[in-house]
């Protein structure tokens, strides 16, 4: 179990600058793991030079290297061009982006809940990626496992988002 530090407690975020922070914050803590879900990929997500810099790194960072998404609309990602989707093509050894099963009374479907886990404990969830506000903790194993755990039910559902996939031209 990890052990719990006041600096390292859940807290809740409110606002685009502190989700953005939030999410850099996590990024920067991780070692070589991420898991990310995604209703939609909207062009504030993911795309800062800071964000990529730190996907690039964890890409980059050895053969336990690891950033599995489950994207809502992959298609709709790569139409609008997202600076995510050129790093994922650049780096495919690294990056898994799956569509989640679509399937009547799947638990994943429907909901709209967004989030980033680290491989050190920390998370960033939203109840609604619509809104702008959530909570997140740095290092919180009690508070990642639930996400953890119904994040791993619905990747093994998904399928690949083979659109996404560079072309070997």
């Amino acid at each position: 179990m990890v052990p719990s530090s006041p600096d390292h407690a859940p807290r809740a975020t409110k606002g685009r600058e502190d989700l953005a922070a939030a999410r850099l914050e996590l990024l920067t803590a991780a070692r070589h793991k991420l898991a990310i879900r995604l209703p939609v990929l909207s062009p504030d997500l993911y795309s800062s030079e800071a964000e990529l810099n730190q996907l690039r790194r964890l890409a980059t960072s050895g053969r336990g290297a690891e950033i599995r998404i489950l994207l809502g609309d992959p298609a709709a990602a790569l139409r609008a061009g997202h600076r995510l989707i050129d790093l994922v093509q650049r780096l495919p050894t690294a990056f898994q982006i799956r569509t989640p099963a679509s399937e009547e009374g799947d638990e994943g479907t429907g909901d709209n809940h967004a989030w980033l886990l680290n491989d050190v404990y920390g998370y960033l969830f939203l109840p609604d990626a619509d809104r702008a506000e959530g909570r997140t903790a740095l290092r919180d194993g009690p508070g990642q496992a639930p996400l953890q755990l119904q994040f791993e039910r619905m990747w093994e559902r998904a399928t690949p988002a083979t659109q996404l996939q560079p072309l070997g031209l």
